[in-house]
């Protein structure tokens, strides 16, 4: 009886990873811009506790930089953006699998993520900085070293620190579904820093009612990051189609109005130095 079951439980092991093989190929072979533009509608997924990129208002309602330019793209293409907010350490899953079509908000491109997905140009610089509370006795990266640091798991900010950096390294890393989260254990004193975005860590301290309370150090050893569109390998149209519209975003002025609207800074910029 018991090599009955081994033996059942290995076919169906043996047909779940067939599976998963298929969803991969599938993912990595089919363009699927003729069904969007048939359906009219484009699925992006985003955290929605992202700010400024993209995030829930008080009323519910979603916002954000990537929110606004997401609709500004497809609105050149007559197609309709619908937002599904998902758990973003399983971003590229969701994105296998056709739960959505894009990974749009605050997506920073990496040699990781590029094994699984394929981005668009890039159209924003950022790199990760380390927020601290002000009365602490950290200055600088160095003096995490004996302190516990908090970060966002499947964030940029994890990709670089687990990997082979050696500018910051701190106690113990303790991981946060959202950053939010984070915020409430350094303001309790259970962790000590915070490494995050440098667009993220701006603008929620500048809508903090206490925004005093926080430092932001930066180390110009960290190398800059560029947030990108995420999406499968196969959608090679869906990607000519994303980096046509931002061009002309950029072109018609209104990429500049994104950024006053939401970093209060006059730029025009899409693509690297």
């Amino acid at each position: 009886m018991k090599k009955i079951v081994l033996f059942l439980s290995l076919i169906l092991i043996s047909l779940g990873l067939a599976g998963c093989s298929n969803v991969q190929k599938e993912a990595n072979t089919t363009d699927t811009w003729s069904k969007i533009v048939k359906n009219k509608t484009v699925v992006v997924g985003l955290d929605d506790s992202f700010v400024p990129m993209g995030f829930s208002q008080k009323n519910g309602q979603l916002a954000g930089y990537d929110v606004d330019l997401a609709r500004e793209v497809f609105k050149q293409y007559g197609i309709k953006v619908n937002f599904q907010t998902i758990d973003w350490s399983m971003n590229a899953t969701e994105l296998r699998n056709g739960t959505i079509d894009l990974i749009w908000n605050g997506y920073s491109i990496t040699p990781e993520r590029e094994e699984k997905v394929m981005f668009s140009r890039p159209y924003l610089k950022n790199r990760q900085v380390l927020v601290v509370k002000r009365d602490s006795n950290v200055h600088n990266f160095k003096q995490m070293k004996s302190k516990e640091l908090g970060m966002q798991t499947g964030s940029t900010a994890e990709q670089w620190y687990e990997g082979k950096q050696n500018v910051l390294r701190a106690k113990k890393a303790v991981l946060y579904d959202q950053v939010p989260n984070s915020f409430l254990d350094l303001n309790a004193n259970r962790i000590q820093g915070i490494l995050l975005d440098e667009v993220y860590a701006n603008y929620y301290i500048a809508h903090q009612a206490n925004k005093d309370a926080y430092r932001v150090i930066i180390n110009d050893k960290v190398p800059a990051d560029y947030f990108a569109v995420g999406m499968r390998k196969g959608d090679k149209t869906l990607r000519k189609k994303i980096n046509y519209a931002l061009g002309q975003l950029q072109k018609n002025g209104k990429l500049e109005k994104l950024n006053k609207k939401w970093f209060g800074r006059q730029s025009n910029y899409l693509g690297r130095d």
